[in-house]
Order: C-alpha cells, then sequence, then structure tokens
C-alpha cells in the first residue's frame, strides 16, 4: 500500500474538492476542550503518531476484520448482489489507514476540521457511494459509527506498546488517542443531525 498521501484515490484533504465545514474553528477548539485534549495531550498524540505511522496499515486490517466477521457491520460494503464489494473496500482501505496517521499528525486546523466534515458525510446518504461510484447501501447508521469507536479504541494501546515506551508515555498517547477519536467523531456525527441540533 502507498504511503504517498497524493497517490490515495479519493483522498482529497485540502483540496477544493472538499467543501467548507459549518462548525467554526471556535467549535472546534471548545469541542477540544470539552474533551480534554491539551497542548501536552498533542504532544502525546504527535508521539502516537511516531508510533503508529508504521502500524496503521495493520491496525485498519484488525479494525475491518472485526466488521468483515459482523453482518451488521459488513452489509454495509455489500454491493447489489448482496455479496460484499471488494472493489470498495480496496478503494476505501488506504484513506482509513491515513486517517489513522492524520489524527495523530496534522494540525486540527480549517482543512482537517473540512476534511472531518466530508468523512462524515461519505457515511451518509449525502455522499456514501460517491467517491467510488459504487452501489453499496447509501448510509452507515450512525449507531454503527458511534459503536465501533469503542473497538478503535480500545485496540489501539496494544499497538502503542510495542515500541518500548515507558508506562507513563504509553497512558499518555493513549489517552490523547482516545480524546483525539472522540473529538473526531464527535465532527463526523454532525452531518447526521437536524440544523440546529449538533
Amino acid at each position: 500500500m502507498t504511503h504517498d498521501p497524493d497517490a490515495i484515490a479519493g483522498y482529497d484533504f485540502g483540496t477544493d474538492r472538499v467543501p467548507h465545514s459549518p462548525v467554526t474553528l471556535e467549535e472546534l477548539h471548545q469541542l477540544e476542550e470539552s474533551a480534554g485534549l491539551t497542548a501536552e495531550g498533542r504532544r502525546f498524540l504527535a508521539l502516537a503518531g511516531q508510533v503508529l505511522a508504521d502500524q496503521a496499515e495493520e491496525m485498519v486490517d484488525a479494525w475491518r476484520a472485526k466488521i468483515g466477521a459482523q453482518e451488521d457491520l459488513a452489509k454495509w460494503f455489500y454491493g447489489p448482489d448482496g455479496k460484499p464489494d471488494d472493489h470498495y473496500k480496496a478503494a476505501v482501505k488506504p484513506r482509513f489507514v491515513q486517517w489513522v496517521i492524520d489524527t495523530c499528525t496534522r494540525p486540527y486546523d480549517q482543512a482537517w476540521l473540512d476534511y472531518q466534515e466530508e468523512i462524515g458525510r461519505r457515511h451518509t446518504p449525502e455522499k456514501k457511494n460517491a467517491t467510488d461510484r459504487v452501489q453499496t447501501p447509501p448510509l452507515v447508521p450512525l449507531r454503527y459509527l458511534l459503536g465501533f469507536t469503542s473497538v478503535i479504541i480500545t485496540t489501539t494501546r496494544s499497538f502503542l506498546a510495542k515500541k518500548n515506551h515507558s508506562p507513563e508515555q504509553i497512558e499518555g498517547m493513549y489517552a490523547a488517542w482516545t480524546k483525539a477519536v472522540l473529538i473526531t467523531v464527535a465532527l463526523w456525527s454532525r452531518p447526521y443531525t437536524k440544523p440546529g441540533l449538533w
């Protein structure tokens, strides 16, 4: 798999193909404060990025194995024939891998904020299937997006522990990762909500 983000099909981070998020930077900063992601947490998150960069594909493979083993999760990748759409799964994977890296290493600025909105939309009827021109179900229900967040958070500790960091560093990275994922998923949830309710 490529590690060049520019070579990932459908990875539109920072381009004019991604519309401006209706969430303001002030609201993003307030969300960071609500989640407790401090400057120290950002330093631990950057360290986590160094630890996870070459493990991101393995992490995504583990998550996707969990998805594939559970019918209620796997069916959102099924084509009209009722079978997994392997083209779609292959297209999504490198973007998922890049998301792990971006979550740890990108500044949470306007471009990052805009792309989280885009990712959220790509799980809803507004944009799902459009990026890869496929015919899978048009929605990943929000309950699954939120529920699967638990897997993404809890399985990451073992990957953070693989490079001989101190227990304190591992705990710091894990706490920062947890907060960053929750912030991200909170932003992904916005396209699911009615105006004024997000």
